[in-house]
């Protein structure tokens, strides 16, 4: 009877308890390509919280978003594709619990 109950209980989480947390950071041919732009409207359509931001390196773009499992994997596949100027050469994502540390998705230099 317990586990019944757990798997009620599982399905009928909120989007508050079912949010997810992604780090990713791409690399490749990213910045000076409109990468960061590509990501934001796309996170933004998504209805995901977090940022996008070019690494000091000029080769790399980080990208931590929080929303809903199924979203964020949406988002992941955006990121592996990226804009037609970007060349994608690798995606190292990391997957955490959300934070809720933002309320909105934004850009940062």
């Amino acid at each position: 009877m317990r586990s019944q109950e757990h798997g009620a209980k599982s399905e009928g989480k909120s989007d508050d308890e079912a949010r997810s947390s992604l780090r990713a950071v791409v690399r490749g041919w990213v910045q000076g390509v409109n990468f960061r732009q590509f990501v934001y409207t796309r996170a933004r359509f998504l209805r995901l919280t977090g940022y996008v931001s070019n690494l000091d390196d000029g080769q790399s773009v980080e990208v931590v978003a929080e929303g809903p499992r199924q979203d964020l994997e949406q988002l992941l596949e955006y990121l592996r594709e990226g804009p037609r100027s970007a060349r994608i050469e690798q995606v190292e994502v990391n997957w955490g619990e959300a934070t809720n540390s933002w309320t909105d998705f934004g850009v940062l230099s």
